[in-house]
């Protein structure tokens, strides 16, 4: 009796354990079915897109111009500020000009003195040529010898030489006072431009000759820049590049405006513009150089800064944007992730342009409108479903503030 109860009690245990292991192994709906996975999309934007260049610019004045002395003495005197802002004509040195002084005082003497010498010369003129008026017809008459007619007459001949003699005398003693004048003057040593003065090279009291070097003036205001581009660049710009000279060195609506930052990574406040290209290019690097000029009101510029400098090369008309990260590589092929409007994601290829800040010319695979994946692309894949969320962390087109295509 008691192993047959037993024996129920074991077949309705193992009953009990096949309905719980049954039931374990029933499948719950709920699970079978994850809800589809959050990703982020960005509406494909159509813009027209410049295309910007960068190169490394260097600055020099407009015009610079060495300060040397004309004459050779002892230097006096400094008259201006090393860096202050000078104007054409004014004083910067002095030299001794005692020595030119004495020089231009002797020159005098010896114009003066040619002078008595041309009023002798005419005095004696004057009475060669009365003693021949008086003497002529008194020798038709022979009342005196012909030679004493021929004595007068040459004598007068003498004078009109020596007259002569002592006119040209008298012009040489006058270039000697006008050259003494002018070496007197350039002791005073004077600023040929209006410019930015540099530091001084001498010393007072050093012996300064025509080929020492005092200083340097830069005229900076307007200031120029130099930089090199490519020849392709160039050929895209060519049109708009002046071929030289004539015009406001500073228009505003200049063919080809140019943006400096400079060497604090802050864009300078003055838009320049192109003056000239080069006359040829290197053919060791294959660039030219570019010549642009920049207004500089508060001489804020100076020369052998450097910079860069940015311009626009071409415009893509009408292109599609895409942010960088919803562009995949994989062996040189790029693939975006696009969302229909069932919510199901198709993987397609494209073909990608320059880069605009965070954003990505697509030349073609893509259409105008059509929603990318840019945040969770791995989270899919061909023909998945997801849970489409605005990405509104791009709002404008970055290039218009910061960004640039290359």
């Amino acid at each position: 009796m008691q192993k047959e109860a037993r024996y129920w009690t074991l077949i309705a245990i193992s009953i009990c354990a096949a309905f719980l292991t049954a039931c374990a192994a029933k499948p719950n709906p709920a699970q079978s079915a994850p809800p589809p996975p959050d990703v982020e999309v960005t509406a494909v934007k159509q813009e027209n897109v410049p295309v910007y260049g960068d190169w490394v610019a260097t600055l020099e004045g407009f015009v610079n111009a060495n300060i040397q002395p004309q004459v050779t003495g002892y230097l006096l005197k400094q008259d201006y500020r090393e860096g202050s802002f000078v104007h054409k004509g004014q004083v910067l040195f002095e030299i001794d000009p005692r020595p030119f002084q004495a020089v231009l005082d002797q020159a005098l003497g010896q114009l003066a003195s040619a002078k008595g010498q041309l009023a002798q010369a005419q005095a004696q003129l004057g009475l060669a040529q009365i003693n021949v008026k008086r003497d002529t017809p008194l020798a038709q008459a022979h009342a005196i010898a012909q030679s004493q007619l021929d004595n007068d007459i040459q004598t007068q001949k003498q004078n009109e030489a020596l007259i002569e003699t002592n006119q040209a005398g008298i012009k040489g003693a006058a270039a000697a006072v006008e050259q003494a004048q002018l070496n007197l003057g350039f002791t005073k040593v004077r600023s040929l431009i209006d410019g930015i003065a540099g530091i001084t090279t001498t010393q007072i009291g050093n012996l300064v000759t025509p080929s020492t070097v005092l200083t340097a003036i830069s005229q900076v205001n307007p200031i120029k820049a130099y930089f090199s581009i490519s020849e392709q660049e160039y050929l895209a710009l060519a049109g708009k590049i002046p071929a030289g000279g004539g015009g406001d060195l500073l228009r505003s609506n200049a063919a080809v405006p140019l943006e400096l930052t400079l060497a604090n990574n802050k864009v300078y406040g003055q838009k320049g513009r192109v003056l000239f290209a080069d006359r040829q290019v290197n053919t060791q690097t294959g660039s030219i150089q570019i010549v642009g000029a920049f207004a500089n009101p508060g001489n804020i510029l100076r020369p052998g800064q450097f910079g860069r400098i940015r311009a626009v090369t071409a415009t893509h008309e009408n292109a599609l944007l895409v942010p960088q990260r919803a562009v995949s590589e994989l062996q040189g092929r790029y693939q975006v992730a696009v969302v229909g409007r069932d919510n199901k994601v198709g993987i397609r290829s494209v073909q990608t342009g320059p880069r605009v800040g965070e954003l990505w010319v697509i030349n073609s695979g893509l259409q105008p409108g059509d929603r990318v994946v840019s945040e969770g692309t791995s989270k899919v894949r061909e023909g998945a479903v997801v849970n489409p969320k605005p990405d509104n962390s791009i709002t404008v087109s970055p290039y218009k503030n910061q960004g640039e295509a290359q």
